[in-house]
Parts: C-alpha cells; structure tokens; sequence
C-alpha cells in the first residue's frame, strides 16, 4: 500500500510486517544531476520491490511479508560533497537520532522489523551502527540494504565505462535518473572526471590495497579527485540501461526482503 492509514499500519503489524525506511541525501551530482539523485534511486527501488512483492502475493506466492514503504528521509550525511553548493548534510549525530527516533516509531507501531534501503555511499557505515542500537534498544531488527550495490548481471555491468570506479554520478546513477526521472538530468552536460585522478594516485603503488575507493579506502573528498563533482563515466548513459537495472535490483530486494522476514523468528 502507498498511503496507508493508522488502521492499516496496526494490520500490517499484526501480520508480521516490515516497515521500510528509503534513506538517500540532499548533494552535488555532478553539473548533469539533480541534488536529489539518491532519495530518487532509493524511493524508485523501494518502491519497485513493493510492487514486486505485491504482484508475488497476487500470485499466492507464499512467504511474502506485507511492507510499510515510509516516506524517504532526503537528507545522509555529506561531508565529502561539502565543497560544492547545494550539498545539505546532516551530522553523523543528527543522522543517528533521526534513525532512532523513526525506529522508535516503527516499535510503537508494533513492527519488528526495519529495512533502511539506502542509495547514497555516505551513509551505510553509520547505518550500520545505528541497527544495533536500535535493535538492543527497540527490540527491532534493523537491516541495511545499500540499494546500488545489489547484484547486476553481466550483460548490464559489461556496459559501463568504468564499473571500479562509477562512484558518484556516473554511468549507474545517471541510467537510473534517466530511467525515472528523465527532466531532470542534463546529459549534455554528462562527462566523465575523477578517473584519470584516481588512475594517476594509483600508478607507482606498492599495493593496491589503498587509495580513495580502494579495499582501504582513504577519507576522500570529492574535490581531490574531480572538478566537476562526478566521479565516474556518465557518458553512455540510457533510461534503457536503468529501467533493466532497476527490474534486476528490484526482484533482488524483494528476495531479500522474503529472506529477511523468513529470518526474523531466529532473531528474537
């Protein structure tokens, strides 16, 4: 249900619900990007999930858990972004209150448990300590799932320039807004940067083991690799691409989303 009442909320809880918390952020994206691409991508595929799980319950698929979708927070914490204009960033403290006191809610409802589907890269870390504070405070399970980094089959991720380093407003992000929301990209303003960066921090390493966006990744800022405020290849880009992306990551999500609700008895 889209826009549920209190009676709805109460049922749902009842039957064993999961609320679901879209979490994106208010930043830069590049000249070709909106502020917003990220509460986009997390409200799209929360949502897409929903009507996965819908169609699977019509199906008389068993094992489909009902799902609250609530409003998506808009706001992560940014301060890699911070250098350029329009970015609002929350502070880790700011951010963690708000995910508790919307945990708290979701207790007083009578849910136990909370999916924070999540598409902006600041985030993660932080929610992922905020679900153990909840979960021992509340009693809710708390699950962080970061929406881009769902699976993608070969065939969508052989079609990106630049899959090691597509970090922030390029080919994925740029599909996916073109795919579910097309006014407000400006691709004629698309161009890569921060890759040839990245590429020249990277040459004469003793191990590739640390670097901005490597397996040790150092505290970056946008601006020590990219003028432009993308990081990644945009280029190439198609709401083709990005619908395909979404309908893979979406049935993934609602697998997860089953899985989660198989679970949550092990987890008292």
């Amino acid at each position: 249900m889209s826009q549920p009442t209190w009676s709805d909320v109460a049922a749902l809880a009842a039957a064993g619900g999961i609320a679901v918390q879209p979490i994106g952020a208010t930043e830069q994206h590049g000249p070709h990007l909106p502020l917003a691409t990220d509460a986009v991508i997390a409200t799209a595929l929360a949502d897409a999930a929903r009507d996965v799980l819908a169609a699977r319950t019509a199906a008389d698929v068993a094992g489909v858990p009902p799902l609250w979708v609530l409003p998506t927070l808009a706001y992560g914490t940014s301060p890699e972004h911070a250098a350029f204009a329009g970015t609002v960033s929350l502070s880790s403290t700011t951010l963690r209150a708000i995910c508790l006191d919307v945990a708290r809610s979701v207790a007083a409802a009578g849910l136990r448990t909370l999916v924070f589907v999540n598409a902006h890269g600041g985030n993660p870390e932080l929610l992922h300590v905020v679900a153990r504070e909840i979960r021992d405070e509340t009693g809710v399970l708390v699950v962080v799932v970061h929406g881009p980094a769902l699976p993608l089959p070969p065939e969508l991720t052989d079609a990106v320039p630049r899959p090691d380093l597509d970090v922030h407003a390029g080919f994925y992000e740029t599909s996916v807004l073109l795919a579910v929301d097309p006014a407000s990209v400006r691709p004629a303003l698309a161009a890569p940067d921060g890759v040839s960066r990245t590429d020249e921090l990277a040459e004469g390493a003793r191990t590739p083991l640390v670097g901005p966006f490597a397996a040790i990744s150092l505290p970056w800022r946008t601006e020590d690799v990219s003028a432009s405020g993308t990081i990644g290849d945009p280029t190439g880009a198609s709401a083709e691409w990005g619908r395909a992306a979404l309908r893979v990551q979406a049935d993934a999500l609602a697998d997860a989303l089953m899985e989660i609700a198989r679970l949550r008895p092990e987890f008292p």
